[in-house]
């Protein structure tokens, strides 16, 4: 896990170069003119009452490199590659106006300069319009400011930490420093409304550690802090004025063109250590398997290729761009290489999209390589793997990815956050009826009217257009506050269990304010009351817009955005890089400018997508491209479920989740069972609590820290709590305590 960290404190001499040396009057031991020592933060804690006793000793996260020291310190931590860390400054004569960039940044060296200079006067906007992905920090005097991502998928978290304020690209370490408890509150609204961000509030998995909202900035002056967007807002009564679509999706493809190009521009890179040595052909084996096998990534560049949209456009934009090619050295020269995963224990159903990968993949500027696996790639297979800053549904699949991801290159693209950046949600009807565009709302009414007679319902399916236009019009004039305050009226109700059965259910489910998880249904009475205090008190807060399609579509982008970062931490291979261009904040951007009227249509990613592949000079695609993707494979689910039964079982014995109150162990045993045993349950909730109790168990099985140089000699976030006593029941150093927001 690589991340970054530094703080802020009123304490000029503050963890890096312990005590100040001759400054001010001071002698080089430290003592000032009347011969008192130098108090200077927790490094220079020396006397009773200071948070440290050890004066030599100095804290800063194991395994750093310090980017700038002392008074406000920086470090970059984790296997960083050298080109991914750049620092200036404005004026060798001015060495406290600097930056800093972490990640894939495609600014120039003037361009960052002339960002800096920007920054300095308070304009934030100019360090996001780079393409890539990145996580910024300018220092100007003891004003520190980072800027996190418009998606969230480089979020920055920050807690209150010695007169000053910690901050970080990972909750974790700061749960570290400050001996952080469990939040057990954000565990329950994770599990009843992931998608709310009303219920998460900007709250995290540890408790005094805090997150800041996509599209805003942290800024630090002196241990104060502000949180400030960067982002400009429109009206939240009357819409912004649509711009023409040909430009928008124009705009879609120069963002997409100059992310791509973003990676390949970047040094090319292979595996810091030579895998062990290959013996050779192995019958059944080509190169490819034999070096997933050995769990190293390829050389150079590759990206999936699994026949949807996203993927295939990612991977023939890389193909085609002049001048990148894809490997360092292959077969037939420079190529991409294109990966696709072949389910051999449950290949029913994908058989088209295998056919479209290969249609694609004939292209030759793309090497082609099919990883082909049966009951070990299963879901819920090899339960075992690395703690994640966060829990993510992502756990249970994280052996079945990782198997995939082996297979390619040091540099990997994937097209996740494609559906949720580029599709309209549900809820965008209800803002076309509130902008009076009745006549948009046709189409996907229609297409809905459609799926339900095919899937059967076709007396029905008469009745679809007016059930969902009702919906819709309901939506559109309830109120921010009477659509929250409903919300949590029905969790404390117990109306938390929902039958979506096929495309007409889910966008009527979706056309609301705020709507419980799949894991819901699985909570105790206590849980879902703690949760719905949280929605009332949000209710009374006022929303960032008031517009729910353009809320709800926000608020779906960041919670998968969250989830692809834990993605990335679960299925993590030594030396690769996994790429989303679409979460970039010029795309996601380019994205938002699409009118509504084009997105709230059948077909619109597909047609998008198609447009820039079109205006890139790829306007030959295989017959059936951009259907529709499903939902991941529900017989590979039950078919892992079934194999991994007597460890989930075994896992639910004694869950953890259940000590902090917030589900019933039986109850989820017998949803294991019924999962199992093919009746209807929510597959992706059950996800959701194996994956949290998971995370639970390996936090707490987790030793050492963070930090070294503190004045105890180890320290860790979470400390295993007594066994007679209830993990939501444990305040700080054991004393029990009610569960609470917050707690």
């Amino acid at each position: 896990m690589r991340w970054l960290v530094g703080w802020s404190s009123i304490a000029a001499s503050f963890g890096t170069a312990g005590r100040v040396f001759g400054q001010g009057g001071y002698d080089q031991d430290g003592y000032g003119e009347s011969g008192a020592p130098v108090r200077g933060g927790i490094a220079d804690a020396a006397h009773p009452g200071d948070p440290g006793v050890d004066a030599e000793r100095t804290v800063h996260p194991v395994g750093a490199q310090l980017l700038w020291g002392d008074p406000d310190p920086l470090w970059a931590v984790g296997d960083w590659r050298p080109d991914e860390i750049r620092t200036l400054t404005a004026d060798p004569a001015d060495p406290f106006t600097r930056l800093a960039v972490l990640g894939c940044c495609g600014a120039t060296d003037a361009e960052l300069r002339r960002a800096l200079y920007a920054a300095r006067g308070g304009a934030l906007r100019h360090l996001t319009q780079w393409p890539g992905s990145y996580t910024a920090v300018v220092q100007a005097g003891r004003r520190i400011t980072v800027v996190g991502d418009l998606a969230g998928a480089r979020p920055v978290f920050y807690t209150p930490w010695a007169s000053g304020t910690a901050y970080a690209t990972a909750a974790l370490p700061l749960a570290d420093l400050i001996e952080a408890q469990l939040d057990v509150g954000h565990l329950a609204a994770l599990l009843a409304c992931p998608d709310s961000p009303e219920a998460l509030g900007d709250g995290t998995p540890y408790a005094g550690v805090r997150r800041i909202p996509p599209g805003h900035a942290l800024i630090l002056r002196e241990g104060s802090r502000e949180i400030t967007g960067y982002e400009a807002v429109a009206s939240l009564a009357v819409a912004a004025p649509e711009s023409e679509p040909d430009r928008a999706v124009e705009g879609v493809r120069e963002a997409l063109v100059d992310a791509v190009r973003a990676r390949l521009t970047a040094p090319r890179h292979a595996p810091d250590t030579l895998p062990p040595y290959d013996p050779g052909p192995v019958p059944g084996m080509g190169p490819a398997d034999r070096r997933a096998a050995r769990g190293a990534p390829a050389p150079g560049v590759g990206a999936d290729l699994s026949g949807g949209s996203a993927s295939a456009t990612l991977a023939l934009l890389a193909a085609g761009l002049p001048g990148a090619p894809g490997s360092l050295a292959g077969p037939g020269g420079a190529r991409l290489l294109a990966v696709t995963f072949n389910d051999l224990a449950t290949p029913q159903g994908r058989e088209p999209e295998l056919e479209r990968a290969r249609a694609i993949a004939a292209d030759p500027r793309l090497h082609h390589v099919v990883v082909a696996a049966a009951e070990e790639a299963l879901p819920y297979a090899e339960l075992d793997g690395p703690l994640t800053d966060e829990p993510g549904p992502s756990l249970v699949f994280a052996a079945r990815e990782r198997r995939r991801l082996a297979a390619g290159s040091a540099d990997h693209f994937t097209g996740h956050g494609a559906r949720q950046v580029l599709d309209a949600h549900p809820a965008r009807m209800a803002d076309l009826l509130m902008d009076r565009r009745r006549r948009h709302l046709l189409r996907p009414v229609a297409a809905l009217a459609r799926s339900a007679s095919a899937s059967g319902a076709s007396g029905e399916s008469l009745l679809v257009p007016l059930t969902v236009y009702s919906a819709a019009r309901r939506l559109a004039r309830t109120p921010y506050r009477t659509g929250m305050e409903a919300a949590a009226a029905r969790l404390r109700e117990g109306g938390v269990t929902e039958r979506v059965f096929g495309p007409v259910d889910a966008s009527l489910a979706a056309l609301t304010w705020s709507r419980p998880g799949p894991a819901a249904g699985w909570l105790t009475g206590e849980a879902l009351a703690e949760v719905s205090i949280r929605l009332t008190a949000a209710a009374g807060r006022p929303p960032l817009s008031l517009r729910p399609g353009e809320a709800r579509a926000r608020a779906l982008l960041a919670r998968h955005a969250a989830d692809h970062r834990v993605f990335e931490q679960a299925v993590e291979v030594r030396s690769q890089r996994l790429h989303a261009p679409f979460l970039d904040n010029q795309v996601v951007r380019a994205a938002r400018a699409l009118p509504e009227s084009l997105r709230v249509q059948p077909g619109a990613r597909a047609a998008i997508l198609r447009s820039v592949l079109s205006s890139a000079g790829v306007r030959e695609l295989p017959p059936g491209w951009g259907v529709t993707a499903h939902a991941p494979n529900e017989t590979a689910t039950r078919l892992g479920l079934r194999a991994a039964l007597t460890e989930l079982l075994s896992l639910f014995a004694s869950p953890l989740l259940a000590d902090a109150g917030l589900i019933d162990a039986r109850v989820v045993q017998q949803a294991l069972l019924d999962a199992a045993d093919g009746r209807p349950v929510p597959l992706d909730g059950l996800a959701e609590l194996v994956s949290m109790e998971l995370w639970l168990h390996r936090l707490l099985a987790r030793r050492g820290t963070c930090w070294t140089g503190t004045s105890t000699a180890r320290r860790r976030a979470v400390p295993a709590p007594p066994l007679d006593a209830p993990l939501a029941r444990l305040g700080p150093g054991g004393a029990p305590r009610p569960l609470r927001s917050g707690s």
